[in-house]
C-alpha cells in the first residue's frame, strides 16, 4: 500500500511521512472518508542532540485521505547521517484512558529497523531521481546525509485512498522514533495524532 508511515524520525519524516510511501500489504481498506486530526510533533532527545527537527508544518486539519496535503519541513545535523542508521519507532494507542504500546506486525507498529538506509533504498532504488518535490529543492533521499540544513518548503501533496493495517482503528496515536547510529542516540521526535474514519 501507499501510506503515511509510522517512520517518523528526524530528517528522514521528508521522506517518508510527507511523501507517504510505504510498500506493506494489509487486510484492510481504508474508508473514502478517514481523516486525521490533531497532528503534533515535538522534539524528544538531548539537548546537544546531532540532528533535530526545526519545524514541520501540516494542513488542513484534520487532513482528508484521499485528499490535498499542505506541508513544509525543515531540519538539522551537525553530523553525517550514514549507513547503518538504526530507527526505532514506538507506537502507541490510547485504550479506556491508557496508552497501550502496539506491537511490530509486518514491520508497522513499535518496530526496530536496523538500518534506514536500506529502507530508503527499498522505496527509492539507488540511482533513480528523488521525487518531488525533494528533487526540486534539493533534498536527499538516500545516504548519507551531510551535516548541514534541510529545508523543504510549502509543498502541495495529494494523498490517495490507501489501505490501513487492519488494526489502526479509529482513536488517539502517539508515535516515537529514535534515530541511532553505532550505539549513539543521534535524534528523537514524536508525534500525536488521531484517527476517525466512517
Amino acid at each position: 500500500m501507499r501510506n503515511i508511515t509510522l517512520f517518523t524520525a528526524l530528517l528522514i519524516v521528508n521522506t517518508f511521512f510527507l511523501q507517504g510511501i510505504c510498500d506493506f500489504e494489509f487486510k484492510r481498506r481504508a474508508s473514502k472518508s478517514t481523516k486525521i486530526l490533531g497532528f503534533s510533533w515535538a522534539n524528544c532527545g538531548k539537548p546537544d542532540a546531532p540532528a533535530v527537527m526545526k519545524s514541520l508544518d501540516l494542513s488542513p486539519d484534520p487532513i482528508s485521505i484521499p485528499g490535498d496535503l499542505t506541508a513544509s519541513a525543515a531540519g538539522s545535523t551537525t553530523v553525517a547521517l550514514v549507513a547503518p542508521l538504526a530507527v526505532n519507532v514506538t507506537l502507541q494507542k490510547e485504550v479506556a484512558g491508557f496508552w497501550v504500546k502496539v506491537p511490530c506486525v509486518e514491520e508497522i507498529g513499535s518496530c526496530d529497523y536496523p538500518d534506514g538506509c536500506q529502507l530508503l533504498d527499498m522505496l527509492i532504488p539507488p540511482g533513480q531521481d528523488c521525487p518531488e518535490p525533494l528533487h526540486t529543492y534539493g533534498i536527499p533521499c538516500h545516504c548519507p546525509f551531510k551535516a548541514g540544513v534541510y529545508s523543504l518548503p510549502q509543498s502541495d501533496f495529494y494523498l490517495p485512498d490507501i489501505d490501513l493495517p487492519y488494526w489502526l482503528t479509529n482513536g488517539n496515536y502517539k508515535v516515537e522514533g529514535v534515530l541511532g547510529s553505532a550505539g549513539q542516540e543521534l535524534g528523537c521526535l514524536k508525534v500525536a495524532f488521531s484517527v476517525h474514519s466512517k
